[in-house]
Parts: C-alpha cells; sequence; structure tokens
C-alpha cells in the first residue's frame, strides 16, 4: 500500500503544531537498506502536552482513532501512542524522545530523507542500526536483526563504523551486532 498519502498528513500536522520529529523503526530502515512491508510508521517526537493536543486536530475522529488521554499519559510518561489510520489501515506509533545520551544525540542527528516524495526527516543510518540492536537485545526479535543485515548489506562502506562500534560498547549491543554482521555476511 503507498504510504505518500499518510506521510504527506502526518508531516504537515508534525509542522504545524511544531513539533520536532524523526522517522525511525521500518521505514527508516526501508531508507537505508533492503526494503519490506509494513503498515505501521514510527515517529519520534518531542513534544509537550499542548503540542500533543495541536498535533492531534490533524486527525480527524471521523477517519482516525486515537485516545487523547492516552496520548496525555504518554507523554507524561515519556512514552508512546499510536493513532490508527481508520480507512488506509496504517497505524502511526509516536514515540517520545528519551533523555539518554545516546537518544539525544540520534535526534539531534536526525536527518532530510524522502519517501515516496514526501521530503521528512528521519534517524541516521547508523542511528537506526543502533535503534535495531537495542529493539533485538530487548525482544530477541529477528526481524530487527534482518533489518540491520539489510542496511549493512547495502550501505556498510559508507556506514560511520567507529560511530557505531562507539555506542555498540557503550549500549552493551555486542552480541545483537556480531547476529546482524553475520546475517549481513561480513564476519
Amino acid at each position: 500500500m503507498k504510504s505518500g498519502g499518510i506521510f504527506r498528513q502526518l508531516t504537515a500536522a508534525l509542522d504545524q503544531a511544531q513539533i520536532p520529529y524523526m522517522v525511525v523503526g521500518s521505514f527508516a530502515s526501508n531508507l537505508y537498506g533492503t526494503a519490506r512491508g509494513t503498515q505501521d510508521i514510527d515517529v519520534v517526537i518531542s513534544a509537550t502536552a499542548e503540542q500533543v493536543r495541536q498535533l492531534l486536530k490533524f486527525f480527524p475522529q471521523a477517519d482516525y482513532y486515537f485516545d487523547v488521554d492516552a496520548a496525555l499519559e504518554a507523554c507524561r510518561r515519556k512514552s508512546m501512542f499510536n493513532v490508527l489510520d481508520m480507512e488506509r489501515g496504517w497505524k502511526v506509533d509516536f514515540i517520545f524522545a528519551k533523555s539518554t545520551p545516546y537518544h539525544q544525540q540520534a535526534f539531534d542527528r536526525r536527518t532530510s530523507a524522502e519517501i515516496e516524495d514526501v521530503p521528512l526527516l528521519a534517524s541516521t543510518a547508523e542511528d537506526t542500526i543502533i535503534a535495531k540492536l537495542e529493539w533485538a537485545k530487548m525482544g530477541a526479535s529477528v526481524r530487527q536483526i534482518e533489518d540491520v543485515a539489510g542496511i549493512l548489506k547495502v550501505r556498510y562502506a559508507s556506514l560511520d563504523s567507529q560511530y557505531i562500534e562507539n555506542w555498540i560498547k557503550k549500549l552493551e549491543l555486542a552480541s545483537e551486532w556480531s547476529v546482524a554482521r553475520k546475517a549481513a555476511g561480513l564476519s
């Protein structure tokens, strides 16, 4: 299913609500590696409760499902909430930016990208790798490792390996990194 329409609406809403953001997850790994289908859009945001209220006004409740109270609670707890596109079947997960040194640096490093001709901000290839390795460590997910391997196969020569290795050491992701490198044929 084409994602251009939802990305146009999403980025316009984020811009109108003046919310700094970056696209992460599967769409970010698709930018840099081997593409795979998904109906989920993951977006890291840095927003206040008022900005969240403004954001949700751009998603008409006739077409979208969301819980305002859950969104505001997610803002308070710095967790996540979602918006479901009832017509097109998309799910957008809004993830509040974490305040750890790595996550702040990753958010500061976000970069311009395009998805289906929609200009937006996304995590870098290196930060997409690191984030996917973190997810793999938390849930032992094979899909996360496959996404990292896909990025390595496509972009290995252009990656900032020193940056990646530094955070892998600090975040204790060596085991996941080894598995991903092996899956990419690099070990």
